[in-house]
């Protein structure tokens, strides 16, 4: 856990930084005197000053920020009920629009660079990853639903294989996943196989309220063979060891883990489970525990498909770093949209507890299949949260870069410079929204790590 936080911060500083960066270098180079830039808020643990700007590294280091000169003169001209804003030479009020315009673009535009060129790095050495090959269980057939899933009314049956998605290929669980997720409310072709034939079907997948991506109502066909034991467990108590595959539970025989688990479920206390060890079958008897969700669990994790992409060149790693920023814009482009009406927002609004949790859960997790694949964990969601930053400033609330776009935008049409009074105002509602989405989000992490 501690873990987890430590990894968590050291992200968010990461992708902040480079985020105030951009506002940093934008204001040199528009002239615009920067008198503080802060990774982290609170008191000044580390500074130094260098070309007429502080450079601190701050007691809490959730986030940061570039303090240019001139940032309080709306606070002044208000108390002051002045007309109009000083213009003191050097200060971000005294630049012209579209010099104000560059400062504030260029942040959210270095997170979207930061995030191509990570992307691009992460392809251009090879990255590994565990999945399960394409074959796939309906849900439907092993728990209780509401009403019946699109992979049943499309034809779907336990068994098949999904080869590709609109003529896309899918060899892979993951690749299946992905397209899926993408794909809410949205008709695709899935091509399959079943019994040596090949056939289509169209499907639209639904909309998962709570995360807002799309689901079709399918688990992976995992074939049980033990990769690990966890110690202690009742099936290191039984004997189980890596390489053994189940292929019954008192007597009743099983094809993948979905039917393994159901199998558990129904067993009585006492569970004797057929394995083959080196093709020799044999019976192990066991115990069962119970897991936190009230299911039956051995303490056993079964073997996953291990795929490692190929290194490519600078050129093309690049266009693909675009690629998948592209592919991320748009999904969380997607996912923004859906926050006015059809995800569920206590569960798809994150705050920053959370969003540090997840970066370092998922590099952890990552790193338990070796270092390399931890570390491409860890860069992926760096990106991931970049090119959320991204659109979320850019979006016409007072208080965040888009509203401040959206101030000078006015004031270059008008050409001529807007009243404090109003600005005060627009500011004061931009910041009481984000206030409240903030303490919301803050709710939301408190119940996940309560939860948890």
């Amino acid at each position: 856990m501690i873990l987890n936080i430590v990894i968590g911060l050291l992200g968010l500083g990461i992708v902040v930084f480079f985020h105030e960066a951009g506002h940093l270098l934008a204001a040199k180079a528009t002239g615009i005197e920067v008198e503080a830039f802060s990774i982290g808020w609170g008191r000044k643990i580390f500074g130094f000053t260098h070309a007429g700007t502080e450079y601190r590294l701050s007691l809490f280091p959730i986030g940061g920020y570039c303090k240019m000169k001139g940032e309080d003169s709306m606070r002044e001209a208000w108390a002051n009920k002045a007309e109009s804003f000083p213009h003191d030479e050097g200060s971000f009020m005294s630049a012209r629009p579209w010099q104000r315009i560059i400062v504030l673009f260029s942040g959210p535009l270095v997170n979207v660079l930061f995030a191509i060129v990570v992307f691009a790095v992460v392809w251009g050495i090879g990255f590994s990853y565990e999945t399960f090959e394409n074959r796939i269980v309906l849900v439907d057939d092993y728990e209780t639903v509401l009403s019946p899933l699109p992979a049943r009314d499309a034809g779907l049956k336990t068994g098949d294989r999904i080869v590709a998605i609109d003529g896309e290929p899918t060899p892979h669980f993951r690749d299946i996943q992905r397209t899926i997720a993408q794909s809410a409310d949205v008709r695709i072709v899935l091509t399959i196989e079943r019994d040596g034939s090949v056939m289509d079907l169209p499907v639209v997948p639904t909309l998962d309220r709570g995360t807002g991506a799309g689901q079709l109502g399918i688990f992976p066909w995992i074939v049980p063979v033990v990769a690990a034991v966890r110690e202690s467990s009742a099936a290191d108590i039984a004997g189980f060891q890596p390489g053994d595959a189940i292929i019954a539970v008192d007597g009743e025989p099983v094809s993948h883990s979905i039917e393994f688990s159901a199998a558990l479920d129904e067993a009585g206390q006492t569970v004797a489970i057929e394995v083959t060890r080196n093709r020799s079958p044999r019976v192990l008897t066991t115990v069962p525990g119970t897991s936190e969700d009230g299911r039956t669990e051995l303490g056993v994790t079964f073997e996953t498909v291990s795929v490692r992409t190929p290194r490519l060149g600078v050129f093309s790693a690049l266009g693909r770093g675009a690629a998948e920023t592209w592919e991320t814009l748009a999904l969380i482009t997607r996912s923004i949209a859906l926050l006015f009406g059809g995800v569920d927002v206590t569960q798809a609004v994150a705050g920053p507890i959370r969003i540090t949790y997840f970066i370092g859960e998922v590099t952890t997790q990552g790193a338990t299949q070796g270092i390399g694949v931890g570390i491409t964990a860890f860069f992926n969601f760096l990106s991931l949260i970049s090119v959320t930053l991204f659109l979320m400033n850019l979006l016409p609330i007072p208080a965040l870069d888009g509203g401040q776009i959206v101030l000078s935008m006015i004031e270059m049409i008008k050409r001529s410079p807007l009243r404090p009074r109003f600005v005060y105002r627009y500011q004061f509602v931009g910041t009481m929204m984000i206030l409240f989405l903030i303490v919301f989000a803050l709710f939301n992490d408190v119940l996940f790590l309560v939860n948890r």
